[in-house]
């Protein structure tokens, strides 16, 4: 049981990272045709609009709201705020953005596999992955009351801590996150496990998503149409009158 932990929490983070780095460099280099989101907006829009609103909003929040509350050392947050007010502020927000998620998830979910039309045109890794996203957000929902138990947030300084050592490759205590309960150990490996996927599913589209923050800074598009309400012929340039 301690090797096992110790791949899972020391050896297997690595295995993911590398293939997700990886894989998706091969996949945008070797097969870029593939690379989108196989939007079924065309076949029917229904649902899709709240759903995917709902999710990307949710999912986003819950995004950066592990990377901040997981790599942001104690020392950082600790001159104004405890663990225990950073754990509490983790469980109401990430509940109210997890609950936005849930719904929109389950919305995709249900369009994707009882819509006649849509499931017809839809992949397997298409179902797939909606299937992975849906149950690795109802654990971690289901993580919440445990978080809540422990209000002292010393459950949160012992997973951050390990988010942390990965980063700076340090050593990595596995039998302290062996003793927390379940439901974390199964998140984080599910969520390891999603990053292993990326690159041989749609969401490598996430990529572009956030390619898209380049335009921000980009030069100017200039745009040239023809005025409203006049003849045409009147915006041609105008050949040069010869001298006299």
């Amino acid at each position: 049981m301690k090797g096992m932990y110790g791949f899972l929490f020391q050896v297997y983070p690595y295995v993911c990272f590398m293939v997700f780095v990886l894989g998706s460099l091969i996949r945008f280099d070797q097969n870029q045709y593939s690379w989108k989101s196989d939007s079924s907006q065309m076949l029917r829009a229904g649902t899709l609009r709240w759903g995917s609103n709902l999710f990307h909003f949710g999912v986003l929040f819950l995004f950066f709201g592990h990377m901040v509350g997981l790599f942001t050392p104690h020392s950082v947050y600790g001159i104004f705020m405890s663990a225990a007010t950073k754990q509490l502020l983790a469980v109401v927000a990430g509940g109210i953005a997890g609950a936005f998620c849930f719904v929109g998830l389950t919305l995709l979910l249900y369009r994707r596999v009882f819509d006649p039309r849509i499931r017809l045109t839809s992949h397997p890794t298409d179902i797939a992955v909606l299937v992975v996203l849906w149950v690795q957000l109802v654990v971690g929902l289901i993580t919440l009351p445990f978080s809540w138990a422990h209000a002292d947030g010393s459950v949160m300084l012992i997973l951050a801590d390990w988010a942390q050592r990965i980063v700076t490759l340090r050593p990595v205590d596995a039998t302290a996150l062996a003793a927390l309960p379940w439901p974390y150990l199964f998140h984080i490996v599910f969520g390891m496990t999603i990053f292993l996927l990326f690159p041989f599913s749609r969401l490598v589209h996430v990529w572009s998503g956030f390619g898209t923050v380049r335009f921000l800074f980009r030069s100017p598009q200039v745009v040239r149409s023809r005025r409203l309400n006049v003849p045409a012929g009147h915006n041609e340039p105008r050949e040069p009158r010869a001298g006299l």
